[in-house]
């Protein structure tokens, strides 16, 4: 039964990365599209992706991997966020630099902009902070709140950011994958507050 359940939640946590990913891979929009474009493009759909998988990583919710094995690919997977979120800004610099910096200025007459770059701006600062966990001297409790946070911004600016475009993700797809990660960091963030109330 516990093997059962397992392979549910990886199955639809596949679907749900996969799905989006190979609709937007495959729009019709990207023909005439330049390569960098498509990369550009493409690696905002994996940024949102991961936006998924981060909290059901540092929550433990993914079976079959222990606690810390759990926490060690969190810290890489944001590390490739951080990764693709560069990619994603650098490509529509390339293709398009006014744009990118109206953007960087919140300038921009376009709202979605705002929203992407305020999401940004806060991921930096969330892996800022978990890169110099021991440098910043935090107790535990101000870390992770301040952590949690910062990522809140992120999931729903890169949530807005995503659902104001009308770009080469499907739409139901791109919705469906918005709503589980917001609900995913719902509960990776509630659940240990809700915790601590109980045990106090």
């Amino acid at each position: 039964m516990i093997g059962l359940r397992a392979l549910a939640i990886w199955t639809a946590l596949a679907i749900a990365v996969a799905v989006p990913l190979v609709a937007a891979a495959s729009s019709e929009l990207l023909a005439w599209r330049s390569p960098v474009y498509i990369a550009a493009g493409l690696a905002g759909v994996i940024a949102l992706c991961l936006t998924l998988v981060q909290p059901l990583l540092a929550g433990g919710y993914l079976p079959g991997l222990p606690p810390l094995l759990s926490r060690r690919i969190h810290r890489i997977a944001g590390s490739l966020l951080v990764a693709a979120v560069l990619i994603h800004v650098a490509g529509l610099w390339i293709t398009s630099p006014p744009d990118v910096i109206d953007a960087l200025l919140f300038r921009s007459p376009t709202p979605f902009s705002i929203w992407g770059v305020a999401a940004m701006w806060a991921l930096f600062a969330a892996a800022f902070v978990a890169a110099f966990k021991r440098w910043l001297k935090l107790s535990p409790r101000i870390w992770r709140l301040t952590h949690t946070s910062l990522v809140s911004v992120v999931v729903v600016g890169g949530v807005v950011h995503a659902m104001l475009i009308e770009g080469t993700m499907e739409t139901w797809s791109k919705a469906a994958l918005c709503i589980l990660a917001v609900a995913a960091t719902v509960v990776a963030i509630a659940r240990p507050w809700l915790r601590s109330l109980q045990s106090d």
